[in-house]
């Protein structure tokens, strides 16, 4: 209830309290089965409706969703940490994996793999850019977005896709060799 909302009357719960800006999720597959599944929905149409006995009520939820999760539940998988090793089996990796649905996986755009670093690998890293220039960067790749179309990308459809981000050949040919190799979880399943 907390995310969705609900209640009676409903109320808004933090996916629509997080329209127009970031909802982030800490340890991803550790929220109840159904919280995650409600998150399809806003993900899809950028709302949220909420039906109780009573009433019905429809609450905006256009936001940025950004999400953390370790690579298995002890959280060392693939570490290269000295003294830090996974202790899972492969059957709670996968378990533990699988709590989050294909369908799920299928709305969020990027997703990257990180591995833990050694402290001292860390400590010796240059600086990296500042949230000024970064901030900056993005200014300007939103301002060129409404320029061109008059809205941010993220609420192009499909048609307006098409039209706005037209592909080359070579990059056509690219994208369909990327989405060949890397096809999402359900394409890889052997146990469907």
């Amino acid at each position: 209830m907390a995310l969705v909302g609900g209640g009676s009357p409903p109320r808004p719960g933090e996916i629509s309290l997080a329209h127009g800006g970031v909802l982030f999720l800490d340890e991803l597959p550790e929220f109840a089965r159904a919280a995650l599944e409600a998150l399809r929905e806003p993900l899809e149409t950028g709302q949220i409706t909420i039906s109780r006995a009573a009433r019905q009520a429809t609450f905006p939820a256009r936001f940025q969703l950004v999400a953390a999760m370790n690579p298995c539940p002890c959280g060392w998988l693939g570490a290269q940490v000295a003294g830090r090793a996974c202790r899972c089996t492969p059957d709670q990796v996968a378990r533990y994996q699988g709590r989050l649905s294909g369908p799920l996986l299928d709305r969020i755009d990027l997703q990257v793999a990180m591995a833990a670093v050694d402290p001292a690998e860390l400590l010796a890293a240059t600086a990296g850019e500042t949230s000024a220039v970064v901030a900056d960067r993005v200014a300007r790749a939103r301002a060129r977005q409404l320029a061109r179309q008059g809205c941010s990308n993220a609420l192009l459809g499909t048609a307006q896709l098409d039209t706005v981000c037209s592909l080359d050949d070579g990059a056509s040919g690219l994208l369909q060799h990327a989405s060949a190799a890397w096809a999402g979880p359900a394409a890889r399943c052997t146990a469907c």
